[in-house]
């Protein structure tokens, strides 16, 4: 069994109901920022800056509030370094990293898309 499903269930009766996995999983990871977080965590942890370095159009204000969704749904943990001056960076938990294959995906897809559409996904696709 992955560390992932070691969560005790919760006996409360839920507040909401999903008529497809689907909705949850977009629920947790949807919108445009949050997989590109999830995406760019998989190699490592990276503090703030480095990931507005590698998701130039999220503003900071964004960014802390992606963040901090990602926190809240067990996605991500933030990692506080008592040093001078202090040290933040952000890593996937293990549940986060469950992802992996899903983005993985995605990420192919995306790719395959950009070739339909381009013929050549090198026309569009940067290299970082």
């Amino acid at each position: 069994m992955s560390d992932y499903n070691e969560q005790q269930p919760n006996n409360e009766p839920p507040e909401k109901r999903y008529r497809v996995g689907v909705e949850a999983a977009l629920e947790v990871m949807g919108g445009k920022w949050k997989p590109l977080i999830i995406y760019h965590l998989m190699d490592g942890a990276k503090r703030t800056s480095e990931l507005r370095r590698l998701i130039p159009d999220i503003t900071q204000k964004m960014l802390t509030t992606q963040l901090r969704a990602l926190e809240k749904d067990d996605i991500i943990v933030r990692n506080v370094y008592t040093e001078i001056p202090p040290k933040v960076d952000y890593e996937l938990t293990p549940y986060g990293r469950s992802l992996k294959p899903a983005l993985d995906l995605l990420c192919y897809w995306g790719e395959e898309h950009l070739n339909k559409v381009y013929g050549d996904k090198s026309k569009v696709l940067e290299e970082f």
